[in-house]
């Protein structure tokens, strides 16, 4: 008791205030439109792009296939398979990852899985095939372009895509294309192969709303 005799009221301290918890991202659903390459249709689009790659280059002499991560390798695997068989030769591949070239890496990518680049063959005056799975905005192929010149000064580099997607960001064009298909900017294009999905398709998406 105070020495006034008057009772005081006493006021607990505050307590901290605690910020809100952000709500759970929600994951981003999509739908799936349709089926834009079965198994046989990319097999088929591998053995043509193949063919295309021959004929254009006059043979597999000095010829150097490089595939982009993730899926441009096994694709660029099975291009190269196909030319040994045709030509009965075979044609070095290498692996390409562009993650610390890409030019949104600071600001995108928080937690970016780096993988390892492969390329033992002397690439300079050589013709390079770079392949990757679907071809958008074309900052992925300016990536690798970037890394690819840090091997060495290539004769010739020609660009294969299982998928060309339009959407154009950069003056890049694929010298060879399994199947060209308009798409809007909500949409989006799936590849899956056995290698690393446990199955061969081609999928259409749409991000619902």
């Amino acid at each position: 008791m105070p020495s006034d005799g008057l009772p005081r009221l006493i006021r607990a301290a505050p307590k901290p205030r605690r910020p809100w918890p952000e709500p759970p991202l929600k994951p981003m659903s999509v739908y799936y439109k349709a089926v834009l390459l079965d198994k046989d249709a990319i097999r088929r689009a591998i053995k043509r792009i193949a063919h295309e790659i021959v004929e254009r280059n006059g043979g597999v002499d000095d010829l150097v296939i490089v595939g982009i991560r993730r899926r441009g390798v096994p694709l660029a695997k099975r291009i190269a398979d196909t030319i040994a068989q045709m030509e009965e030769c075979n044609v070095p591949i290498g692996a390409l990852d562009i993650t610390l070239y890409r030019d949104d890496f600071q600001n995108v990518l928080k937690h970016p899985q780096v993988g390892k680049t492969e390329i033992k063959e002397d690439i300079t005056n050589r013709v390079v095939v770079l392949v990757d799975d679907v071809l958008f905005t074309g900052r992925t192929i300016r990536a690798a372009l970037d890394e690819l010149i840090d091997f060495g000064r290539p004769k010739k580099i020609q660009l294969a895509v299982l998928v060309d997607r339009g959407h154009r960001e950069l003056p890049i064009k694929a010298d060879y294309v399994g199947k060209n298909v308009p798409t809007s900017e909500n949409e989006m294009v799936e590849v899956h192969l056995e290698e690393i999905d446990g199955d061969d398709e081609v999928l259409l998406a749409e991000k619902a709303s």
